[in-house]
C-alpha cells in the first residue's frame, strides 16, 4: 500500500476525533478498503478508490516487530465468483458455517492468534444474515534502543494537576531526537523514541488547548519534514546552559506511561472511508459475489507505552450482507528538557518507510502504583 495514501487516511481520521483518549490505525483499515475497491463496481468503487487508490499491500513480511494478516470468510452458500476464487489465495479464505455462535468463536480465535492476545474479539459480530467477513490484524512489539526509568510524577498544573502518575524519564545526548515544528495547529514538539529495531514512536505535544484533531494530523504531516523552529520554541521545552564535566549536549525527557484502548464504528464516518455508497442496498461488489452490501465496519485497537518498550495491535473487520561518581566541573553544556505533563499524541512509525502504523491521543495516563 502507498505510504502517502495510508498516512493521509490516518490524518483525515485523526482530524475527525473528538479529543478523548483513543488510538486508530489507518494502516489497519487500508488493506480492506483496497481489497473491496478491487472487486467493487459503480459509485462504490469510485468512492473506495478515492480513499485507497493503491491496491498493493505494504510488505512487512521481513519486519522483526510488525505483523499484518488479512483473511476473508464466506458463507457456505454464497456463490463466489471465479475471479475471487482465482485471485484470493486459498490460505486467506475461510468459511462461515451459518451457526453464528460457532463462527464468532472461530473469528475471535483468529484475532487472538494474530495479535498475540492483545485483542481477543473480532470487532464485528456474526449474524444469521452475515454473508462474508473480511478482517485485517496488525500487531507490533518493540523495545527501546535506550530504555526509560520508572519515576512517578505529579504535575503541578494543567489537566493532570495533583495526580500521581506513572512517570518515565531518561537522559540522553541525541538532541536530534527532539524537534519543534511550525504547523497549522501552532508549534508542536515531536520526540522520536527510537525502537531497537524498525519501529519508532513519536510523542507529539501541542500548545495547551490543542486536541487530537489538530495535533495528530500536524504530527503526521511533519514526518520527514525539516524542522522550521528552534527546539526551544517547542511546547513543553526548556533550554539552559549549565556547568558540567564535559560539553556534550544533554536531552532530559519526562513523560508518562500509558495504555490506550478504543473501539470504532467506521460506518459512523462512512464517507471518510469510502463506504457511503457500499452500505446501501445494491450490487456493489460483483467481483466477489452478487448482490453484496457492507453491513458492519469496525476497528478495535490497543497500545501500551512503558519503560522498556511499546506494544500495540489493531483489528479491523468489514462484514457484508446478501443484498556514576561525581567528576569535577570543567565545561559548560547545553541542556534541553522536555516535560510531557498534559494530554499529548503519539504515532507508531515504521522507520524504513515512514508508514504510520497507529496514531493515538493520551488523556488518562497510567497511575503510579
Amino acid at each position: 500500500m502507498s505510504t502517502i495514501a495510508v498516512n493521509a487516511l490516518t490524518a483525515r481520521w485523526a482530524s475527525a476525533l473528538d479529543g478523548g483518549q483513543t488510538v486508530v490505525s489507518g494502516a489497519g483499515v487500508y488493506p480492506l478498503l483496497a481489497l473491496l475497491a478491487r472487486y467493487a463496481a459503480g459509485p462504490a468503487r469510485d468512492e473506495l478508490l478515492a480513499v485507497a487508490p493503491d491496491p498493493t499491500r505494504f510488505d512487512l513480511d521481513r519486519s522483526p516487530t510488525t505483523r499484518l494478516a488479512l483473511a476473508a470468510w464466506a458463507r457456505r452458500d454464497l456463490p463466489l465468483t471465479d475471479r475471487w476464487l482465482r485471485e484470493v489465495p486459498a490460505a486467506m479464505r475461510g468459511e462461515l458455517t451459518g451457526d453464528p455462535a460457532h463462527d464468532q468463536a472461530a473469528l475471535d480465535e483468529w484475532v487472538a492468534t494474530h495479535t498475540d492476545g492483545l485483542i481477543r474479539r473480532m470487532p464485528v459480530r456474526v449474524a444469521p444474515t452475515t454473508a462474508m467477513v473480511l478482517a485485517n490484524a496488525l500487531s507490533l512489539r518493540t523495545g527501546w534502543a535506550e530504555p526509560f526509568r520508572d519515576a512517578w510524577c505529579q504535575p503541578a498544573a494543567g489537566p493532570w494537576r495533583g495526580r500521581r502518575l506513572a512517570g518515565l524519564s531518561r537522559i540522553g545526548h541525541d538532541l536530534d531526537a527532539l524537534r519543534a515544528v511550525d504547523t497549522a495547529a501552532g508549534p508542536v514538539s515531536l520526540l522520536t523514541v527510537r525502537g531497537a529495531e524498525d519501529v519508532d514512536v513519536v510523542l507529539a505535544l501541542g500548545t495547551p488547548g490543542r486536541g487530537a484533531a489538530q495535533v495528530l494530523p500536524a504530527a503526521i504531516g511533519a514526518i520527514g519534514a525539516p524542522s522550521a523552529l528552534p527546539v526551544a520554541a517547542g511546547p513543553g521545552v526548556d533550554e539552559q546552559v549549565v556547568e558540567a564535566y564535559d560539553d556534550r549536549p544533554e536531552l532530559f525527557v519526562s513523560t508518562v506511561g500509558f495504555t490506550v484502548r478504543a473501539d470504532h464504528d467506521l460506518l459512523a464516518r462512512a464517507a471518510l472511508f469510502g463506504l457511503a455508497t457500499a452500505v446501501g442496498d445494491g450490487d456493489h461488489f460483483p467481483g466477489i459475489a452478487r448482490p453484496l452490501a457492507v453491513s458492519q465496519a469496525r476497528q478495535s485497537a490497543t497500545a501500551t507505552f512503558g519503560a522498556a518498550g511499546f506494544r500495540a495491535a489493531a483489528v479491523t473487520a468489514v462484514s457484508t450482507r446478501a443484498g556514576s561518581a561525581p567528576r569535577p566541573v570543567t565545561a559548560r553544556r547545553r541542556r534541553v528538557r522536555l516535560d510531557i505533563d498534559r494530554p499529548f499524541g503519539f504515532l507508531a512509525v515504521h522507520r524504513p518507510s515512514g508508514l504510520v502504523l497507529l496514531a493515538g491521543w493520551v488523556t488518562d495516563p497510567a497511575r503510579s502504583a
